[in-house]
């Protein structure tokens, strides 16, 4: 993730006050206009009105800001091309994101991209900004899509953004039309499907809304409560009997040391996990080795495990 302090004066240049006029007096940006101030009709209506720059211009301004850091040049940059944020972003409105909100996130890979562009690589500065636009609006719509994450990894992403648009019909994709899709978009068949299982889901409300309606079910009243079954309530009745004296009694068959052993490693922990002693706290309490020890545990726990299944039985 790039710092926003690395693309600080492109900001500071952006929100400095309108009208201006372009560095070297070559043009004066419109202002905003009297009516509508504030709406997103009135933003558009003003970026559409920005002159555009030429080829040259651009170069200008471009060297300009790399050797000084001119935040008027950064700023001449930007302003001509907010247009080409807004019409990026009005490729994604399918997505259920408002324009407003896809154009912000689009102006900051704008600004980011007029920070990094490197004018003598040969390329047009919108030719390079349009991937930084469409990277940073890309991640806005993933993490404001639902609020479960759709996609994490590459393969998911590229999916999210492509399936759709290359699904041959609404219907579910046929295994033919997986495979197909898969081969064009250089991804895995379980990649598809998964994507459009995800994509055909939806965020629901686990508990439900606030209505009075007794015929209505939240999704949490179909969840089972596992722990009143029959078999898992049988289960630990008899865990319990175990645990109980019959613990006591394959405690007691043990020697004193052995079961000082058992019970210091295994049955004096805590509420918060604490309390048990590790091989080398015993190995010192006792004045033998760790692996003593251990060879203790192990035959005293295998003694214990006998009678309690022989008792079971």
């Amino acid at each position: 993730m790039i710092e926003k302090k690395a693309y600080k004066p492109v900001a500071r240049a952006v929100s400095a006050a309108l009208p201006a006029t372009q560095a070297g007096g070559a043009m004066a940006f419109p202002t905003m206009p009297s009516l509508g101030v504030g709406t997103l009709d009135a933003y558009i209506a003003y970026v559409n009105r920005v002159p555009m720059l030429s080829a040259a211009e651009e170069l200008h301004l471009a060297q300009e800001f790399r050797r000084t850091e001119n935040v008027d040049a950064a700023r001449t940059l930007v302003l001509s091309h907010l247009r080409l944020v807004v019409s990026v972003a009005r490729q994604y409105l399918g997505y259920g994101i408002p324009h407003a909100d896809l154009i912000q996130e689009g102006n900051v890979g704008l600004m980011k991209a007029v920070k990094r562009y490197d004018p003598s690589q040969g390329a047009r500065l919108v030719s390079y900004a349009i991937h930084w636009i469409k990277a940073e609006i890309h991640e806005y719509i993933l993490k404001n899509w639902r609020l479960v994450k759709v996609a994490t990894t590459k393969a998911q992403r590229k999916l999210f953004f492509n399936l759709r648009s290359n699904k041959p019909s609404l219907a579910t994709l046929k295994p033919s039309e997986v495979d197909a899709l898969a081969k064009a978009l250089d991804v895995r068949g379980e990649d598809v499907k998964e994507m459009e299982m995800r994509l055909a889901g939806g965020d629901i409300t686990l508990e439900g809304d606030d209505s009075d309606d007794d015929t209505a079910y939240a999704p949490i009243q179909w969840l089972a409560d596992s722990s009143q079954e029959p078999t898992a309530m049988l289960a630990a009745a008899d865990a319990d009997h175990l645990h109980g004296p019959q613990l006591d009694q394959a405690l007691m068959s043990l020697d004193e040391r052995s079961r000082n052993i058992v019970q210091s490693r295994w049955l004096a922990m805590d509420a918060d996990g604490h309390g048990t002693k590790t091989l080398h706290d015993l190995a010192a309490e006792y004045g033998i080795s760790a692996e003593r020890v251990r060879q203790i545990e192990t035959s005293a726990l295998k003694k214990m495990r006998t009678l309690l299944q022989a008792q079971a039985a």
